[in-house]
């Protein structure tokens, strides 16, 4: 195969669409994970309109049996995988943690951090036994990974466990000719980032707005990390609105 082949998972909507745009721009070959079919055909008929690169692949990164059909029917189909974009997630409503709801917690959990975990597996045994031998994973961490908000426990508590999982990754890959890296994002302009022009709970209790970034910008920097050759590493990415309230105390 002369192109390369990707998975992106969370592709239908937002940074995981922005993302599977930049690939295909570069001449990849694209699948379209996700829950919903309507939104992944409706990505891959916009990005792709013949058709001829990308494949609709629906899945629930929760169901561990998904996701292996996720990357068998890629490779039956295209041979191999050379990226996995890991990049579906979740939140929890916006509330005090005493008052979140357990099944809340649990939701995220299974989709924040045992999701991308399944999927990164997955993606070890397929990049181990294929020829050439490797691959690239690339987890969405979120600028979460690292700094929370006000009443975000479950969303934050998972992206630092997925810092963690790309550490792991990396190190675990090195031999296998795989790099794990991690992008963490500050504000891209999309569905679940809309409030922030409304104002957003800020740390000493006020609400402001906050801007943001075109999520174009976040798959124009996937892409750069998909585009090194596998001897080099992008470890952790962060690309964020200028002004957004992060580095420091805001």
């Amino acid at each position: 195969m002369s192109r390369k082949t990707a998975i992106v998972t969370g592709a239908g909507t937002g940074v995981g669409r922005a993302v599977a745009r930049a690939l295909a721009d570069d001449g990849w070959h694209v699948a379209y994970a996700g829950r919903r079919e309507a939104p992944l055909a409706d990505a891959a008929r916009q990005i792709d309109p013949t058709g001829a690169s990308s494949l609709v692949v629906p899945t629930d990164v929760t169901d561990v049996e998904a996701v292996n059909a996720l990357f068998d029917t890629v490779t039956a189909e295209w041979g191999r995988v050379d990226l996995l974009f890991n990049n579906a997630g979740t939140g929890a409503p916006p509330v005090p943690m005493d008052e979140l709801d357990p099944e809340d917690w649990r939701a995220v959990v299974d989709v924040n951090l045992s999701g991308m975990f399944y999927c990164m597996a997955a993606a070890f045994r397929t990049m181990k036994r294929q020829e050439p031998r490797g691959g690239r994973i690339i987890n969405n961490g979120s600028v979460s990974a690292t700094t929370p908000r006000l009443h975000s426990a479950p969303y934050t508590a998972t992206k630092h466990g997925v810092l963690g999982l790309t550490k792991s990754g990396a190190l675990d890959g090195r031999r296998f000719d795989i790099a794990v890296g991690q992008i963490d994002i500050g504000n891209a302009a999309t569905d679940m980032t809309e409030k922030m022009s409304q104002g957003v709970l800020q740390a000493d209790g006020s609400t402001a707005q906050e801007p943001v970034i075109d999520a174009a910008h976040v798959g124009r920097s996937v892409a750069h990390m998909a585009s090194l050759p596998l001897d080099a590493n992008v470890l952790t990415m962060n690309v964020m609105a200028l002004k957004m309230p992060f580095v420091g105390r805001g």
